[in-house]
């Protein structure tokens, strides 16, 4: 199958060759030709699996292809969890565009960052806008922004817009919003918060999805070495210094944690830096650029800051602490090993996150063999019968049930607007 045969533009065919695609995904090849004809669209795919390009492509071929507003006013929003998916979704949008015969303005927003500028930008009004929920909002009361022309609205990486705890904004949104429009709405996992959103929002949608690949389990080497916790980060050091990586991703639970790692990695001289959720948008552009650049080797990240991030030639990822959940962990070891190269995940097990740890393991289907390194040897390890116990379920928690009251709200909310 090619891009040719699924309904796109010849500009838009030459824009995929220019940018290296040589042949649609399966999402790109289901949904391109079901967001061309109207439909709306439900898209399960995860995160790598082309989705973007997906919704992008065809979102772009009805922007050239309808009757644009006067004045400019946006006919396509799309909305991003992060800053990060916000930008690289904005870079994939303007890199096919430019082989496009009509210019297209497309804006980026998002918050961190002063938004004085992209106020500047929006002068003249925009074709598309991708934003994250909070700073639209703010673009929104600074009347920078009106959505009566709008046309087709993308949620991209729902479940993670609900995770971070957006229902209430995206509420808000939707009640800006043109009641006809096609909406288009992907997301990696469906638990039944996002069923409620989708039901809600989506009308007839056409169901896309996509079975995850497998993960490249040969092409990474696992490995769990028993430390004592308050070893960990002598043995982090111990292990970037003889390993012969050229750059790690460490991650660990906490904003503090971030930033106590690397400094004490920098005090012992290895060039460390932290990167969380509070980092500004300039403090993290310079942090990743530094890290692709060499001038640092290492990152220490909480999950959350490491959303959306692609990292390329990445040999090493490091599980200073141990995620919470199994699926976090294969997203995490997911960063290394990456386009036919090799790459290592190593997990610090201690004797109180034994437990934890054969829960991950029992989830993910397979055993990684403890070991010990000379001169860290653990004084404390978990008994069978410790390290047997495992972890019951988690209750829901107090914000787990205020999100799904938050989602079901949106649902509704949406739903009404619909009638």
């Amino acid at each position: 199958m090619s891009f040719a045969s699924l309904g796109l533009a010849p500009a838009l065919v030459r824009a995929v060759r220019e940018q290296g695609y040589h042949a649609p995904t399966a999402i790109q090849a289901a949904a391109i030709p079901a967001v061309l004809t109207g439909h709306d669209v439900l898209g399960l795919a995860q995160t790598g699996s082309g989705k973007t390009a997906a919704f992008a492509l065809p979102l772009l071929q009805r922007l050239v292809t309808g009757k644009r507003p006067e004045p400019r006013r946006p006919q396509a929003l799309v909305l991003a969890p992060t800053r990060e998916l916000a930008v690289q979704t904005g870079e994939v949008l303007r890199d096919l565009a430019r082989s496009l015969p009509e210019r297209l303005k497309i804006a980026v927003a998002f918050g961190g960052v002063s938004i004085n500028p992209q106020l500047m930008g929006l002068r003249g009004g925009c074709d598309l806008i991708v934003a994250t929920p909070g700073r639209l909002l703010d673009l929104v009361d600074h009347n920078a922004l009106r959505f009566d022309a709008l046309e087709l609205l993308v949620l991209d990486e729902a479940d993670r817009l609900l995770d971070l705890g957006f229902a209430e904004e995206l509420q808000r949104i939707l009640a800006l919003l043109p009641a006809q429009r096609q909406n288009l709405f992907f997301s990696a996992t469906f638990p039944a918060r996002v069923q409620a959103l989708a039901e809600g929002l989506l009308r007839e949608p056409q169901r896309i999805e996509i079975a995850p690949e497998p993960l490249r389990v040969e092409a990474i080497a696992e490995r769990a070495i028993q430390v004592d916790s308050a070893r960990r980060t002598p043995l982090l050091r111990h292990l970037l210094q003889s390993e012969g990586w050229e750059r790690a991703l460490v991650f660990v639970a906490t904003k503090y944690a971030t930033e106590h790692v690397s400094d004490k990695l920098w005090a012992q001289g290895i060039k460390a830096a932290a990167l969380h959720g509070e980092l500004s948008q300039g403090g993290r552009t310079r942090v990743l650029a530094a890290l692709k650049s060499g001038e640092i080797k290492v990152l220490v990240a909480t999950d959350v800051a490491a959303r959306g991030l692609d990292i390329p030639e990445l040999p090493a990822v490091v599980n200073y602490d141990l995620p919470r959940a199994a699926a976090e962990y294969t997203h995490r070891i997911g960063r290394t090993g990456r386009a036919g190269a090799s790459g290592v995940a190593v997990s610090f097990v201690a004797a109180d996150s034994e437990a934890h740890f054969r829960l991950i393991e029992k989830r993910q289907g397979r055993r990684v063999p403890r070991e010990q390194v000379a001169g860290f040897e653990p004084t404390e390890v978990a008994s069978e019968a410790q390290a047997s116990g495992g972890i019951k379920g988690r209750r829901k928690s107090k914000k787990d049930k205020l999100r799904e009251a938050a989602a079901a709200a949106t649902a509704a909310a949406a739903s009404a607007s619909a009638t």
